[in-house]
């Protein structure tokens, strides 16, 4: 019988980088979910701002006009909801897509049907973090938990993948990723949530492990979504803004898709005004 091959060197390289980056952002982005109101907002403009401008980068070929309106439904997104009403914001940004799509459609513009997604892209996970942090008694919970599970289904899924590898769960799109990568997505967030539950003192454990290895599947597929984007544009990473993890979009790709899955239960569950709390209590 052979012994194992231990791991190649070459699969933990980023890790020290990504760990660092990772111990000097986690600190201040919880804090401006503490001090919520118009920090938080700031903080949730800037980063759609940052996405708006990688997604024009990559998917229309860097248009400053792109940039503009992808940049202006960032801004929408983010401050129409609580200070216009969300109808507003949706209507808002409806008008922006129909004008970038009209200018996306000309024939020299390229890459098939991505230039026609930043949009919503940009806006919507803008929208759905400040609809969710703006519930008076549970918004700044249903933010971190959001955060933990995301964090905690990155996490584990980048060490279950490195340590069990295995069969490709989608290697057309992203030759990385494993189905042992998934399964550790999936446990990583119900352990988080289970341990953050306890500690925050909420009702449903059991209930909020299964919503939150639900949501986990949701993060995989804004992960996903990520990879084949940038597979279409040729690049490896969004951008090179954060040390180890690439750009924005490289980071906040499961959290995008988590947060607006997680506002649409909260909304339908406890309504605009509580959604925290319509999404944590059961």
């Amino acid at each position: 019988m052979t012994d194992k091959v231990p791991a190649s060197p070459a699969k933990w390289a980023d890790l020290g980088v990504r760990a660092l980056s990772a111990a000097v952002l986690i600190p201040a982005v919880l804090a401006d979910v503490w001090f919520g109101g118009i920090w938080f907002e700031l903080l949730v403009a800037l980063l759609a701002i940052l996405m708006a401008m990688e997604w024009t980068a990559m998917a229309n070929r860097g248009d400053p006009l792109q940039f503009a309106l992808h940049a202006a439904a960032a801004l929408c997104g983010t401050f129409l909801p609580l200070h216009a009403g969300a109808s507003a914001a949706l209507i808002a940004v409806a008008v922006i897509w129909l004008i970038s799509s009209g200018l996306a459609a000309r024939p020299e513009t390229g890459m098939g049907g991505w230039r026609f997604l930043g949009v919503p892209y940009v806006s919507l996970p803008a929208a759905a973090l400040v609809i969710l942090r703006n519930d008076p008694l549970f918004g700044a919970k249903a933010i971190v938990w959001v955060m933990v599970i995301v964090w905690a289904a990155d996490t584990l899924a980048y060490f279950a993948g490195r340590i069990i590898g295995g069969p490709k769960l989608a290697p057309v799109l992203s030759p990385k990723k494993t189905w042992a990568g998934l399964g550790g997505a999936i446990a990583g967030s119900a352990i988080a949530s289970v341990i953050f539950a306890a500690v925050a003192g909420l009702p449903a454990i059991l209930w909020l492990a299964i919503l939150a290895g639900l949501l986990a599947l949701a993060e995989q597929a804004g992960d996903l979504f990520k990879s084949a984007l940038k597979r279409r544009c040729g690049v490896k990473d969004s951008g090179r803004i954060i040390p180890g993890h690439g750009g924005i979009i490289d980071r906040v790709d499961g959290l995008v898709s988590v947060a607006v899955a997680a506002a649409i239960i909260g909304i339908l569950h406890g309504g605009l005004s509580a959604t925290g709390a319509g999404l944590l209590l059961w």
